[in-house]
């Protein structure tokens, strides 16, 4: 398999992917699509419908968007355990996911995903404060529920981990105080190897 991504340190949907790939022990290939150049969006029409990244080329096609990648890895590698165990934990992370897929826009706006940044906002909108009230409650909830066996959403790493890692590198970046139980999902996000992987490349890269 293939995956197609953009900028590591940009490109937050392109990290959900790799993580998802990561949890499923998949072997594959990376293919980067420089963001931002003249043929940018050429090249990524080439394997994408949608225009977008990241895509995921396997031998029966491509699957873009990833959400759907996410399932897809989930169910041809079922005992990867991408989603957590028990159908009401299932059903929770799916909907934390999809919550995360739709909403968010003030944060996705005005907080936009940079690993190399560092350094506060001069002043966070009040919309995207909402926002991230909101991701607390969830993480709150979620480690309060079913984060018993272990420091993650549902206590090992899964798929809600990989969507909300974006998230979580959004607020170290831009240095928002967080409450006890976010802060210490926050550090166990940068704990985790996949994600300090991507990172290290991300601090790499430089713009094209």
């Amino acid at each position: 398999m293939e995956l197609l991504i953009g900028d590591k340190r940009y490109s937050s949907w392109s990290l959900r992917a790799a993580l998802a790939m990561a949890l499923a022990e998949v072997p594959y290939r990376e293919r980067l699509i420089r963001l931002g150049q003249p043929d940018t969006h050429q090249r990524i029409l080439e394997c994408s419908p949608s225009g977008k990244v990241p895509v995921l080329l396997t031998e029966e096609g491509r699957i873009w968007d990833s959400l759907a990648i996410a399932e897809y890895l989930a169910e041809s590698f079922p005992e990867a355990h991408l989603w957590p165990r028990g159908e009401y934990a299932r059903a929770v992370a799916r909907s934390i996911c999809a919550e995360m897929h739709s909403g968010f826009a003030a944060l996705r706006t005005h907080l936009p995903m940079d690993l190399q940044h560092d350094a506060p906002l001069k002043r966070v909108p009040d919309e995207a404060k909402t926002d991230i009230q909101r991701i607390c409650t969830l993480w709150t909830e979620c480690r309060a529920n079913f984060g018993q066996d272990g420091p993650f959403l549902f206590g090992h790493a899964s798929l809600a981990d990989a969507f909300y890692a974006p998230v979580a590198s959004r607020l170290r970046c831009y240095r928002i105080d967080l409450p006890p139980v976010a802060a210490a999902y926050v550090d166990t996000i940068y704990q985790w190897p996949a994600f300090q992987r991507w990172l290290q490349d991300a601090l790499e890269e430089s713009e094209a």
